[in-house]
């Protein structure tokens, strides 16, 4: 492989994060491997976006399989194009509705995360309102040739957010979307820093009850778990209308909601799951994008999964061609393949380089010695499907640290002492590597 350049942030990131078996936030560009088809899916679905659409996709693959890393790599291209993304994993805590609060703290997670390509790790929240104000003064100053201190900007800038204000009115709950962004511009403009923090504590869902908004803001209603989504969709018309392309969330482990176990509650997360499957099928809103990530069996179970609703089941079923085995990237679900061999060979000699970089040596691994890793991996896990890209590559770099951090150890020592501790028989999974070790004809 050529010789690579990577600034040492985002190396350390990466051997960081994947010593950890996480998904790093940054430098994925020098790593990815496969999943162009997928890729090129999505990112079709955000020129569909920003030209006033909206998409949503639910992305499958069994634990390991990469799921976290392509929702992860979408994010990083819908910064770069100047989308507004938020991100948020769901858990017992976190869901779509609940009882307790748990679909407001989903809105409350995304808002943490609003990330732009000038904040691309979260807390965008406040430089996103930045952003407008400053740009509407810049605008108003250019078309009426004004100058900073004229009272005349003042009154050319309001007239100008309370035109974007009285679109975000025609929406639902819109009226008071825009009365807390009038809020947010007249606390800027007077230098009122309450003002300006209580507007923010109001859009990131943090009012406890109506009659604190009201002392506070002169608002009558706060979000909350049963409205969040519709300020998701006023949030997605907002970024838009002051010069994103829109909005993007991310939201991982899906199977969360599967794992409920009151039926109702499980129910009535999936009835919101549909809502918003038909609000971005059917045109009910504009400039958003939700990618939602999960197992097979979140999807496809049909005792628990989002099968075992039928409204779900029969938007989300393939088609009689795809289920032929004929691949299909335009339908709602991307389920996503194992690696390949070869993909997989490709990812370790990219870490192998990258590993080397960071630590400044030369790496003396071999391919040989890369399949021969693979070989070992496959006999241990014991069935070809369950050499999953996370397993792989967090044994890959517990070999590398271990070699670098003991030099007089060898690769093949290192080796062989793994294969005594793992004699599994690998099956019809090692009859398949050895057709590709014959391919390399090692």
């Amino acid at each position: 492989m050529a010789d690579i350049k990577i600034p040492r942030r985002l190396t350390t990131a990466l051997i960081n994060s994947f010593t950890a078996g996480v998904v790093p936030r940054i430098g994925l560009e020098h790593i990815a491997v496969g999943r162009k088809a997928e890729v090129e899916a999505i990112l079709r679905d955000m020129d569909n976006i920003s030209a006033g659409g909206a998409a949503m996709r639910l992305i499958t693959g069994r634990y390991g399989s990469g799921k976290s890393f392509l929702l992860q790599t979408i994010r990083n291209y819908a910064l770069d194009r100047d989308f507004v993304t938020a991100d948020a994993d769901l858990s017992p805590e976190r869901r779509l509705v609940g009882t307790k609060g748990q679909g407001l703290a989903t809105y409350r997670e995304l808002m943490t995360h609003l990330s732009t390509r000038t904040r691309p790790d979260g807390g965008a929240l406040e430089a996103v309102l930045q952003k407008w104000i400053t740009t509407i003064q810049q605008e108003a100053m250019k078309d009426e040739g004004l100058r900073p201190g004229d009272p005349a900007l003042t009154v050319a800038v309001e007239q100008r957010i309370f035109t974007v204000a009285a679109q975000m009115q025609n929406l639902v709950h819109g009226f008071d979307f825009a009365r807390v962004l009038a809020a947010y511009w007249n606390g800027h403009k007077l230098g009122e820093d309450g003002q300006k923090q209580a507007a923010l504590r109001w859009l990131r869902g943090e009012f406890p009850t109506r009659t604190e908004a009201r002392k506070e803001l002169d608002v009558s209603v706060i979000i909350d778990d049963d409205n969040w989504y519709d300020y998701i969709k006023l949030w997605s018309e907002f970024v838009a209308a002051i010069g994103y392309q829109g909005l993007l969330l991310f939201i991982d482990e899906g199977v969360n909601l599967y794992k409920i176990s009151n039926s109702i509650a499980r129910t009535s997360n999936y009835e919101k799951l549909l809502t918003m499957f038909n609000d971005t099928m059917q045109g009910k809103t504009e400039h958003l994008g939700i990618f939602l990530g999960g197992t097979p069996q979140f999807v496809e179970d049909e005792r628990r999964g989002l099968f075992s609703y039928e409204a779900l089941r029969s938007r989300l079923v393939e088609g009689r061609f795809a289920r032929a085995g004929y691949r299909n990237y335009t339908g709602p679900i991307l389920k996503l393949e194992m690696l390949s061999h070869e993909e997989i060979l490709i990812l370790l000699q990219k870490l192998r380089q990258i590993h080397g970089l960071h630590f400044a040596y030369t790496p003396i691994l071999t391919d040989a010695d890369l399949i021969q890793f693979m070989e070992m991996a496959v006999g241990r896990m014991g069935a070809d499907e369950l050499l999953t890209p996370r397993e792989v590559v967090r044994d890959f770099m517990d070999l590398l640290h271990t070699l670098h951090q003991n030099p007089e150890v060898s690769f093949s020592q290192l080796l062989g002492e793994r294969r005594a501790e793992h004699t599994t028989e690998a099956g019809e999974s090692q009859d398949e590597l050895d057709d590709f070790l014959a391919e390399f004809e090692l």
